[in-house]
């Protein structure tokens, strides 16, 4: 095997990333060398790219960015049994730990200890990534690489979508980038009754109306939202909101639109924090519960049965770049036009 590879890095604390040569990752006894072969870019590589408050704060200098993968293995270390040389792979990009009371209570996605692969440890934007086995997500013989790529957002969507009972259940989803949009085919397929998807970028709610296939989609810049819950026939609230903008409008929106005693979660993350009303939360009675991740591993269990039995996210993909042209996907992501964006790392 060579001894260097190729691999995105933000190798400045500045706007950009630089793809560089670099070695490839010496694995420990009980770590699996993935060989990359498809990557799509996150909301989360976005910001390590514009190199905002947030990036400048969390990821270290320098650091091969990435965590939105499929591979195969391309070696196990010694102690490595469940996955073999060869298969085809995805992983659970937080690594945690085994001191805490919640790792060690098995609720591994609520380990403070957790560090994420692409942003405090060495990412996926490479030909191989060393993983730890335990993260190591093993996939069929003819599972699609390109939709192995996409699992961790989709994992996202899964976790919060099944956050809460949604068989029969009226449902707001606040954002309509690619996680609020696989929510919506989610709760679409779990039985949900009436789904409404709001977002202020008319671009994303037509991206979306392709996608889904009785999800409402309303702007709420330009629509009142009451309006259209009334053409809908809802005469009360939603049962369940899921919001996954992180901005405030949409947050104080839902608030005003759910029904008494209904249910929110959260994955959305503020750029910056702002006030809440906590007067409409307790008179409402609601219950809100915060997403992060994905729930390890009943969700990755959730999400790829619901591929198996048909859950189709291929349409979510909407550009293909080989990696050596990813300056091209990046700017193009910068536009806010896209769905899932794939660098292919055996283009070079």
């Amino acid at each position: 095997m060579v001894d260097t590879m190729k691999a995105l890095v933000k190798a400045k604390s500045e706007k950009g990333l630089w793809m560089q040569d670099v070695p490839v990752p010496e694995i420990a006894p009980n770590e699996v060398l993935i060989r990359i072969e498809k990557t799509a870019i996150c909301g989360t590589d976005m910001h390590i790219y514009k190199w905002d408050e947030w990036a400048q704060k969390n990821v270290p200098v320098p650091m091969v960015v990435g965590h939105e993968y499929g591979g195969t293995v391309a070696a196990i270390g010694s102690t490595v049994t469940r996955v073999k040389v060869g298969e085809r792979v995805s992983g659970e990009g937080h690594v945690v730990g085994t001191r805490s009371r919640n790792a060690r209570a098995g609720k591994f996605h609520l380990d403070p200890d957790t560090k994420g692969i692409g942003v405090n440890l060495p990412g996926a934007f490479a030909e191989y990534l060393a993983l730890p086995e335990f993260n190591v997500i093993p996939l069929g013989d003819k599972f699609d690489l390109e939709i192995a790529a996409i699992l961790d957002p989709l994992g996202n969507a899964v976790h919060t979508a099944l956050a809460y009972d949604l068989v029969g259940e009226d449902v707001l989803i606040t954002g309509a980038g690619p996680i609020g949009i696989m929510a919506a085919r989610v709760c679409e397929r779990a039985g949900a009754r009436r789904i409404v998807l709001t977002d202020i970028n008319d671009w994303r709610l037509n991206f979306a109306k392709s996608i889904t296939s009785r999800t409402t989609m309303v702007n709420s810049m330009n629509q009142d939202l009451k309006a259209v819950m009334n053409d809908i026939g809802m005469t009360e609230g939603f049962d369940v909101g899921l919001e996954m903008s992180g901005a405030k409008p949409a947050f104080d929106q839902m608030l005003d639109t759910m029904l008494m005693g209904g249910n929110m979660a959260m994955l959305g993350i503020p750029a910056t924090p702002y006030p809440v009303d906590l007067g409409k939360i307790v008179g409402k009675a609601l219950t809100l519960k915060g997403i992060y991740g994905r729930q390890m591993y009943e969700t990755w269990f959730k999400m790829l049965a619901m591929i198996d039995s048909g859950l189709d996210m291929k349409a979510m993909i909407t550009h293909r770049f080989p990696a050596r042209d990813f300056q091209q996907a990046f700017d193009l992501m910068e536009t806010g036009k896209t769905g899932k964006v794939i660098l292919d790392w055996t283009q070079v």
